[in-house]
């Protein structure tokens, strides 16, 4: 049975020690190895279904398809963490059944997909946190400027003033700054570049957004778990992440100031917050931004993620499959984020309403695969 993603504490522990070798050698300048997703088949009535990419929502993944896979024996899905590059690259050459990505595709990204139209389904919220490892590891607050001339190089000292201004109470160390960013290509990094791109006018310029800029300092670590390695090992250390893998090894996440002067820590609520301020301007494909919202409560660097699934689907019974596990993770699945293992938070019902419509129009030979 492929459905053995159940994260426990101690596991993600184990793959977060694995990661740190990666990080190492990524941090040497050795590229790091992304692979493929594989295909999907059946056998002996036994439906399987491959996906890969972000592993922004790995966590909640895993413990879906094990979930599914418990009420559903006959389904076997395999979800494997491989950044939302590779997963857009695979559900694009149609390698896989399902790809996962924290970045909406571009309009030249979905036309170079080749099995036609790609559906965004959005599946949770998440938010991408600043985390560290600092003696003690006291509460930390950071406006957005400094956050970008952390990672532009142009703040590199923990005592550096700027960073003080609004942490007078902190005991900061006189000590270097070792930034972390990711080596892969990531859904993850193009949500925060994203978010320095609209609060930076210099890394607008300079760097943009992209899930594989060219960062202007730091090491890399390939994926959320090889970044949370590296912070977690190595101290005075900073980066970001998805916020369930700081929670997971209690990891500390500063508060952030948002758009209307407040600073927020990544709280479900706030997070919640933040999709709220975008509900009336999502256009009908769900592709949308909610990083940098203006809500007062809302949490700067907030995501939607998505499943991506083409419309059409070339074998029925793979396809049939592929639409009740969305749907069940649209409605039962979204418990989960009322699990703290867990901190997502559930989508807003006129997005479960809109995303439930997507589903219902996948199609196979003209035929649809679910209805209500």
């Amino acid at each position: 049975m492929i459905n053995r993603a159940k994260i426990s504490r101690g596991a993600l522990l184990l793959s977060l020690a694995a990661s740190l070798a990666a990080f190492m050698l990524a941090a040497c300048g050795t590229p790091q190895p992304v692979g493929t997703g594989g295909g999907t088949g059946t056998s002996g009535g036994t439906v399987r279904l491959q996906g890969t990419g972000a592993s922004f929502p790995a966590p909640i993944y895993q413990k879906w398809v094990s979930e599914y896979g418990k009420a559903n024996p006959n389904i076997e899905i395999d979800y494997q963490s491989t950044g939302s590059g590779q997963g857009i690259k695979d559900i694009s050459g149609g390698t896989v059944a399902f790809g996962a990505s924290d970045k909406p595709l571009s309009d030249d990204e979905l036309k170079a997909a080749k099995g036609g139209e790609l559906l965004h389904i959005p599946t949770v919220l998440g938010a991408v946190v600043i985390t560290y490892n600092l003696p003690g590891n006291p509460e930390l607050k950071f406006p957005p400027d400094v956050i970008a001339d952390i990672y532009l190089g142009k703040i590199t000292k923990w005592d550096d003033a700027r960073i003080k201004a609004d942490n007078p109470d902190a005991q900061l160390p006189s000590a270097n700054i070792a930034v972390v960013a990711r080596a892969d290509g990531s859904g993850t990094s193009a949500v925060f570049t994203e978010y320095l791109s609209k609060v930076s006018p210099e890394w607008k310029e300079k760097v943009g957004t992209g899930t594989n800029p060219n960062w202007p300092t730091g090491q890399r670590a390939a994926k959320n778990e090889g970044v949370t390695a590296a912070i977690k090992q190595n101290p005075n250390t900073l980066g970001y992440v998805e916020l369930a893998y700081a929670v997971q090894i209690k990891m500390p996440v500063a508060a952030l100031k948002n758009k209307a002067g407040n600073f927020v820590k990544p709280t479900l609520e706030a997070v919640t917050a933040a999709a709220a301020e975008s509900l009336a301007s999502t256009p009908d494909d769900l592709r949308v931004s909610i990083t940098d919202a203006a809500g007062a409560t809302a949490y700067p660097i907030s995501s939607y993620t998505y499943i991506l699934a083409y419309k059409n689907q070339t074998d029925g019974v793979r396809g049939k499959a592929l639409v009740d596990f969305l749907g069940w993770a649209l409605h039962d699945g979204q418990a989960v984020t009322k699990d703290p293992q867990y901190p997502y938070a559930a989508l807003p019902a006129e997005v479960v309403k809109r995303a439930e419509a997507k589903i219902n129009s996948i199609t196979s030979d003209g035929k649809p695969l679910r209805q209500g």
